[in-house]
Formats: C-alpha cells, sequence, structure tokens
C-alpha cells in the first residue's frame, strides 16, 4: 500500500460484484499466515467488505501484484538462534481515517525469528499518542508472559522481556509513582502492564522510529 493513498468509505464511487471482492480479501487473508509485510494492508482493506467500491478492488489489486513481485521474500528461522524473547509493540494514534481509531501491532522475536504477529484496530477512541502507545505495549506484556509461561513447558525460565516502544512518555508511565491527570481516561485492565514491570516481569524500553519491525503493522509499507 502506498504511504500516499487514503483510502474512504468512497459513497460515491461505484459499487462492486461482493463475491468478487470478499474472495480475494479471503484468499489474502489466508496469506498473512506467512506474510506479515501485508497485513496491515489486507486488515485495512477487509474493513470495507460491506460496502466496497471500485477504489478499494483496485487498492487490493495492487497487493496481489507486490506479492507477485516478491515472491522471493519469506521468513527465515535459522538454527541455534537462543530463546532470548524480545516484543515490539507499536500503535498508529487515530490512523483510521474513518472512525479515527488507532491500530495496535505486536511482534515478538525469540533470537532472531519472528513467532508471531498481531494487527487489530482497537474498539475505542484514544486521547493521545501516549495512551494509544501504552495499550500497545500493554497488549505486548500479555504477549511477553504468554511466551515466558510457555517456555516453562520446556524447563526453560525467562528473566525480564524486553518490550521496545518508541514513545518516552509511555514508558515514563510504567515506572512514574504518579498517575498523571492526562492518564485517568485509561483503562483499569491496561495498568497491568505498570504491575508487571514493578515485578520485573518485563521491561521497557526505546528504540529508534527507524528500526522498529513493527512498523509494517501498523502503517503502509
Amino acid at each position: 500500500m502506498s504511504r500516499k493513498r487514503v483510502l474512504t468509505l468512497d459513497k460515491d464511487n461505484e459499487s462492486i460484484d461482493s463475491t468478487k471482492y470478499r474472495g480475494m480479501i479471503g484468499s489474502l487473508l489466508y496469506l498473512t499466515a506467512s506474510r506479515p509485510n501485508i497485513m496491515f494492508s489486507v486488515f485495512l482493506y477487509a474493513r470495507f467488505l460491506e460496502d466496497h467500491k471500485v477504489s478499494h478492488l483496485e487498492a487490493v489489486k495492487r497487493i496481489f501484484r507486490y506479492i507477485k513481485e516478491t515472491q522471493h521474500i519469506s521468513l527465515w528461522y535459522p538454527k541455534d538462534t537462543g530463546v532470548n524473547v524480545l516484543v515490539y509493540a507499536n500503535s498508529d494514534h487515530a490512523g483510521d481515517v474513518v472512525d479515527k481509531k488507532i491500530t495496535s501491532g505486536i511482534c515478538p522475536f525469540v533470537g532472531s525469528c519472528l513467532t508471531s504477529w498481531f494487527s487489530k484496530k482497537q474498539t475505542s477512541h484514544t486521547n493521545s499518542i501516549t495512551k494509544s502507545d501504552y495499550v500497545a505495549a500493554g497488549r505486548g506484556c500479555q504477549q511477553a508472559l504468554w511466551m515466558k509461561q510457555a517456555f516453562v513447558d520446556y524447563n526453560i525460565t525467562l528473566n525480564e522481556v524486553p518490550i521496545l516502544c518508541d514513545d518516552k512518555c509511555a514508558i515514563n508511565l510504567t515506572s512514574s509513582p504518579i498517575d498523571y491527570l492526562r492518564t485517568k481516561h485509561i483503562e483499569i485492565r491496561h495498568h497491568f502492564l505498570k504491575d508487571n514491570v514493578a515485578k520485573n516481569h518485563v521491561t521497557i524500553d526505546k528504540i529508534p522510529l527507524g528500526e522498529y519491525e513493527a512498523n509494517i503493522l501498523t502503517k503502509p509499507f
């Protein structure tokens, strides 16, 4: 998907056959199981399944052309990569042009191997970039705790799992003893992130924007 392209409801454009569009989206959704680089675009176009126009079909065809030209790209899982777990968490604040909701993206690594990926538009709105990144980091913490427990079954004990975030304010909230007024609207279920940082289950670290792998799950790639 082009970074300059903005998909809207496009109500004035011509409607198309729903069977064709839904079939194409269904095939692409199946492909996201092995191609995380198309997940954000596919999920974005899937939001128009109920009322899709010619412009949406043209956008979906771009993905098929991209896949055809990048068949040599695949996930790589080398041997002896280690068991160090690292979780990238990111969000796109008000990135959806239709309803201004955020899209969260999570991608955990074991060593140098990408083990899973997650991209989802949230059901609620956020008032700030800090909150949206804090919510994404909270979901990253959930994934980190699950992976810590999964490794216990293999008699491997993980210490603090690093969660990488690009928002300094969101990172500060996990260690600050004060809940600032601007964060009171964050739902209670997201504050378990702060609790797990205090218990040394996870750590929240800053990463430069240009080195952020999770960007492909929240922004056009």
